[in-house]
């Protein structure tokens, strides 16, 4: 009876070493593959750091360019706004000597369409005035003033 139940014993430990045997041997050969993924992925790591390591740097480029056209649009953006500003007081000015050049006009009641400027420009009576040379700016401003009709 004791050698029946380890005869048993025994070969239920064969059973189990028999399958242990054949579970080591799947590792094994999973092992390799194992092995064989990991340094794929090791190397893909080292790509991707690499490629991280160039983008950070296009990136810092690409910063530093926009920061230069953003401080050149500034400047821009001031100059413009000066040469605005001194645009409009010139063509104040300008309007300033076009009215003191000028008669005051009436508007003209059958055509409720023409403003004063309007009907002067439309009028445009000869003075002494007309005879002296006008300036490129007095020209450029009566000539868009017609255009504006």
């Amino acid at each position: 009876m004791l050698d029946a139940l380890l005869i048993g014993l025994l070969v239920m430990v064969l059973f189990h070493a028999v399958r242990l045997e054949r579970a080591l041997g799947v590792l094994r050969r999973d092992r390799a593959e194992l092995e064989k993924l990991v340094l794929g992925f090791n190397e893909s790591t080292r790509q991707a750091e690499g490629s991280i390591e160039r983008l950070r740097t296009v990136a810092d480029g690409a910063g530093r360019q926009i920061a230069r056209h953003v401080e050149q649009a500034k400047i821009l953006k001031n100059d413009l706004g000066f040469l605005t500003e001194r645009g409009e007081k010139l063509a104040d000015q300008l309007d300033g000597l076009v009215r003191k050049g000028r008669p005051p006009t009436v508007a003209v009641a059958a055509d409720p369409v023409r403003t004063p400027v309007l009907q002067a420009i439309a009028s445009e009576p000869v003075l002494a005035e007309e005879s002296r040379v006008r300036s490129q700016a007095e020209k450029e401003l009566l000539r868009a003033l017609r255009m504006a009709r």
